[in-house]
């Protein structure tokens, strides 16, 4: 009896035995193990038959990627445009763009700091997966294809290693300014 159990939730998740676990297979597999997969996760959800799990992991990587570019996309309009980026993120934070990705990954890039948790280069990857595996099933990605497209310039740029959140820097250039680093 096979399971595919995927994981969400990157190093702190994993540090902290938090991580999201999709997972598909045989129910009497999954409770053979669900003792494993408590002491790593802290949300276990059961998707379907095998594979399942896998196809959950790849919708929550649309949406990370689409969370990151849309971050990287609303600092450099504030910023470019007038406002203090740091002031407009804690703004948005209170409404309806509230996410884990505004809660974490700003202050990291406000510090300079685009030092991977998940590598922008993996994001790439499992992205371009994504898009070919929704071709084979006539599914149109329009926002995740773009996504993979600014993924795959920040690994033509040797940028790949750098977070995920680092889609930044292919903003930054399209836009011909660079995010304000504080400096404190």
């Amino acid at each position: 009896m096979a399971l595919d159990a995927p994981v969400s939730g990157g190093e702190i998740g994993a540090q902290n035995a938090t991580l999201a676990i999709m997972v598909g297979g045989p129910v009497s597999a999954l409770n053979t193990v669900m003792p494993i997969l408590k002491a790593m996760g802290k949300t276990i959800t059961h998707i379907g038959e095998s594979g399942c799990g896998q196809i959950a992991k790849a919708a929550n990587q649309i949406m990370v990627a689409a969370q990151m570019v849309a971050m990287g996309e609303l600092l450099i309009f504030s910023q470019k445009a007038g406002a203090d980026p740091q002031k407009v993120v804690e703004a948005i934070k209170g409404g309806a763009a509230q996410c884990w990705t505004l809660d974490v990954k700003p202050q990291r890039l406000f510090m300079g700091n685009r030092q991977p948790g998940f590598k922008a280069q993996m994001q790439a990857k499992d992205l371009n997966i994504i898009i070919e595996t929704a071709r084979e099933y006539g599914i149109p990605l329009p926002s995740a294809a773009v996504d993979a497209q600014l993924y795959n310039s920040m690994v033509e740029l040797n940028l790949g290693k750098q977070d995920n959140s680092a889609i930044l820097a292919i903003l930054e250039l399209l836009a011909n300014v660079k995010l304000m680093v504080d400096d404190n």
